[in-house]
């Protein structure tokens, strides 16, 4: 247990931020200094849910839901022996499985026990640990004894001192590495003070290291980073929002320019084919109430990888890098077929193209592919299109029909809607309506 206490030692730590913690922003981290970077919270029957798959062409591990297709979780060799994967869970036995499914591709296992969401807490998971601690205990002691990692946890405080410092002396009984606290209750938010006076109590009374977290409002920059360790006397330091904000915070050489930050955090999206949804969301935390500015405002109407590198002058490194990851195979986002499909021979007729629906493309309804469509086929004095959908599990398909042709994307989507959007734009492209090229140029088609 030593050398897993080490680990946790003097060190400045990502700490878990949910749709913050991907990827991208955890490689950000480290390379701007970071010791440790911790995952968004995963979901336990998320995880179980899923497959692991070897990605070659991007040089990383998938875990991928069987449902869907998504990515719930991303590693690569650059964050090998770095990365804690943290766990929101109410049951041992699950717990105990995702860790073993993972633990092969992780440095350590986090159980979260401080998230004050509604939806951990209804489901009896974070915060809502801390009033059951036989609980919370069970699955300490499960994963301690089963995994072959360091197990750890994080937590909220109590008002009551004594309390808080009961639950920790409690916990480290069950054998974890390390604990980390944030200074506040389930119920206090940001503008409310770090108690970092019980911060120190508890590292004072524990053997283990404890890490502090909620300091994100006095650090500004490194140095402020070594003054919150001092004022709440814990071994290590973890940081959500000024990492989230600008994680240069970590560079002991001082903070890099922000437009600097958010390029190099598109290229790591660009080169790990982050989610454009995800990277978008970060995008928007790190620029806070420059989304108002003109670059901002502009932003906020992109929709893909492409459209928000051409803003920060990433054009050619998306084409580039685009062309490489093709080449080597990459399975993309909208490449996921539904496991065990198998392709019915009644499609062979199917006219197909590889294009997906992207929404703010058409900024009014009548804009919309289907609507356009249909204004199309009127005009032709065609029958009304129809439509015919598949789903399997959580994917759709659609095949659109008219004037006795049928016409599909290769794409499988989310819902059925988007599914049938994509068929009225290969039906459009097809006959002339829509500009193949323009759309290429969008994103919209490969």
């Amino acid at each position: 247990m030593t050398k897993y206490q080490d680990m946790y030692k003097g060190k400045n730590i990502l700490a878990p931020m949910v749709r913050i913690g991907t990827l991208p922003m955890r490689l950000l981290a480290l390379e701007n200094g970071a010791d440790l970077v911790y995952t968004e919270e995963l979901i336990d029957w998320k995880l179980l849910r899923s497959f692991r798959r070897e990605n070659p062409a991007l040089g990383t591990i998938d875990f991928v839901d069987r449902s869907d297709g998504t990515v719930i979780f991303r590693t690569c060799e650059r964050e090998r022996g770095r990365v804690i994967l943290q766990i929101g869970t109410c049951d041992p036995e699950r717990a105990f499985q995702v860790a073993r499914l993972i633990e092969n591709d992780v440095a350590g296992i986090d159980i979260n026990m401080g998230c004050p969401k509604e939806f951990s807490l209804k489901g009896g998971m974070g915060a809502a640990l801390l009033s059951k601690p036989e609980k919370a205990k069970d699955i300490l002691i499960k994963l301690v004894n089963g995994i072959r990692r360091p197990i750890t946890c994080k937590i909220r405080v109590f008002t009551d001192e004594d309390k808080t410092l009961e639950l920790c002396k409690e916990f480290e009984s069950c054998g974890i590495a390390a604990i980390a606290v944030h200074g506040r209750t389930k119920d206090e938010r940001q503008q409310h003070p770090n108690r970092n006076d019980l911060l120190k109590k508890i590292s004072r009374a524990l053997s283990i290291p404890v890490i502090a977290n909620g300091g994100s409002r006095e650090i500004e920059k490194f140095e402020d980073i070594a003054k919150f360790r001092k004022a709440s006397g814990c071994t290590s330091v973890m940081l959500a929002r000024s990492a989230e904000w600008n994680a240069s915070v970590f560079r002991k050489e001082g903070k890099l320019p922000l437009d600097y930050m958010i390029r190099s955090y598109l290229k790591l999206a660009i080169d790990y084919d982050n989610s454009p949804s995800n990277t978008k969301y970060c995008i928007q935390n790190m620029l806070r109430e420059l989304q108002e500015s003109e670059l901002g405002k502009k932003f906020l109407d992109t929709q893909t990888l492409s459209q928000m590198s051409e803003l920060w002058g990433l054009s050619e490194y998306y084409k580039e890098r685009s062309e490489k990851l093709s080449d080597c195979g990459l399975i993309g986002r909208r490449d996921v077929v539904p496991e065990g499909y198998k392709r019915p021979c009644l499609d062979s007729d199917v006219i197909e193209m590889e294009c997906a629906f992207i929404r703010n493309l058409y900024p009014t309804d009548p804009e919309l592919p289907k609507t356009k469509l249909l204004t199309w086929a009127k005009e032709k004095g065609h029958k009304n299109p129809t439509y015919k959908t598949e789903q399997v599990d959580k994917l759709f398909k659609a095949v659109v029909c008219i004037n006795n042709k049928k016409y599909s994307s290769t794409f499988w989507e989310k819902s059925k809607r988007r599914a049938e959007q994509g068929a009225a734009i290969v039906c459009l492209c097809d006959n002339g309506v829509f500009d193949k090229t323009v759309l290429r140029e969008n994103g919209v088609l490969r």
